[in-house]
């Protein structure tokens, strides 16, 4: 039986960046309609949103680049 610890460590870290996410959505969401009200809360979420727009471009860019390198290193 043989592990593959790239693998393991890229899913490790796809599950850290997401629960990292759910936390800051879910708790930090919720503590603001909790001590705001839930306008407040729908603003957030739309700040959190706006936040993550430029990471989700620098990922997507990331991925990209990736691919096309492999397809290179293929031919």
């Amino acid at each position: 039986m043989t592990h593959d610890v790239r693998k393991y460590s890229s899913q490790t870290t796809i599950r850290l960046i997401v629960g990292a996410l759910l936390i800051l959505f879910i708790i930090g969401i919720g503590l603001i309609a909790w001590l705001y009200g839930p306008m407040q809360a729908v603003l957030g979420f739309l700040c959190l949103l706006g936040a993550m727009v430029p990471v989700a471009l620098v990922a997507l860019s990331l991925n990209g680049l990736d691919w096309i390198l492999k397809r290179i290193d293929k031919d």
